[in-house]
């Protein structure tokens, strides 16, 4: 194919707008679903370098790279976590497509496992941070519903929750897996031609003051220690109180600032180490990536109002099949 190296270039550039959180897919796509929606896209990025790529482990990799450093740069306050998640992503994901077709089910198991690793992290977090006593609250909680039901199960509420709560990330990766593929036809069998921005696109910026991740994270773990402390305080007798409340309490809190001010510092700067290293080798790759994001918010707004005429997910499929499109063969002015 022609221009591959083009093209692959300009779906990296898409990669690290949507994982540095720059706008366009994001500010289209500002819902409690986020995560899911810009790991979806990741993995359909993903697909695409390995759809036009000859040597697509080294591709992926590259690519990977060259995110990462932008998003290093861009969103220096990413935690470690998200590191690992895009890693995942990848690594998974030119594993899989080295081995076998993107015209089987490569795509959908590379979603199934890439949503579930998302959702086991998550997990493994609140685990490490808040300990066993985190599912045990839970389950008071779910004791007591049952005795207000009248209905009492052999099965605890802690793994009716984690199952279900797997299972839901494990069919949404499902889906992705089958909306990519259709994506990928779309955009395969569609007629190459260049694209231009022949007239300014008028954006509405966002003024929305984004709260910041450490705020976040002060907030998350102040109301599930208050769910955990309650639990314990109202349902739990004189087995647990006040007592094991506050232990709880000191723990998280202690645990939290072990990692933002010990752990987690350490590991993000054996990351910008190692990614400031290939900054050098791929400085080129990186600022040409970075030049493309203005052009990249302005073609997703004007494909976005282009497919005003569909609805629903009629919209949402044509949208991210023609955006992809536009980007990958538009014409920067000076080419």
């Amino acid at each position: 194919m022609k221009n591959n190296k083009s093209i692959i270039d300009k779906l990296t550039a898409l990669w690290a707008l949507n994982e540095s959180g720059l706008g366009g897919f994001l500010h289209v796509f500002n819902t409690p679903f986020t995560g899911l929606i810009v790991g979806g896209i990741a993995i359909l990025l993903i697909s695409l370098i390995s759809y036009y790529a000859e040597n697509k482990w080294q591709a992926i990799l590259k690519a990977l790279v060259i995110v990462l450093i932008i998003k290093m740069a861009v969103s220096p306050y990413s935690p470690f976590g998200a590191y690992v998640a895009v890693s995942f992503q990848a690594v998974f994901g030119a594993f899989l497509f080295s081995k076998f077709s993107w015209k089987g089910a490569t795509i959908i198991v590379l979603g199934m496992v890439t949503f579930l690793e998302s959702a086991l992290q998550k997990l493994l977090i609140l685990t490490i941070v808040y300990g066993t006593e985190l599912w045990e609250a839970i389950n008071l909680y779910g004791v007591w519903v049952q005795k207000k039901l009248n209905f009492m199960s052999e099965t605890s509420t802690t793994s009716f929750l984690v199952t279900l709560y797997l299972l839901v990330y494990g069919i949404c990766g499902i889906l992705a897996g089958i909306f990519i593929k259709n994506i990928i036809k779309i955009i395969a069998n569609k007629k190459e031609t260049d694209f231009y921005l022949d007239h300014e696109i008028s954006t509405s910026k966002d003024e929305k003051k984004k709260v910041s991740f450490k705020t976040k994270v002060i907030w998350v773990w102040l109301i599930t220690v208050a769910v955990i402390v309650l639990a314990f305080s109202f349902f739990g007798g004189n087995l647990f109180g006040w007592q094991k409340a506050i232990y709880i309490l000191l723990r998280s809190f202690l645990i939290l600032m072990l990692w933002y001010l010990v752990i987690g510092p350490f590991l993000l700067k054996m990351v910008r180490k190692y990614l400031n290293k290939k900054e050098s080798q791929y400085k080129e790759d990186i600022t040409n990536a970075m030049d493309l994001f203005p052009y990249f918010r302005r073609i997703l707004s004007y494909t976005w109002q282009e497919t005003k005429h569909l609805k629903g997910y009629a919209r949402f499929k044509y949208f991210m099949a023609n955006s992809i499109s536009n980007c990958i063969h538009f014409k920067v002015p000076s080419e």
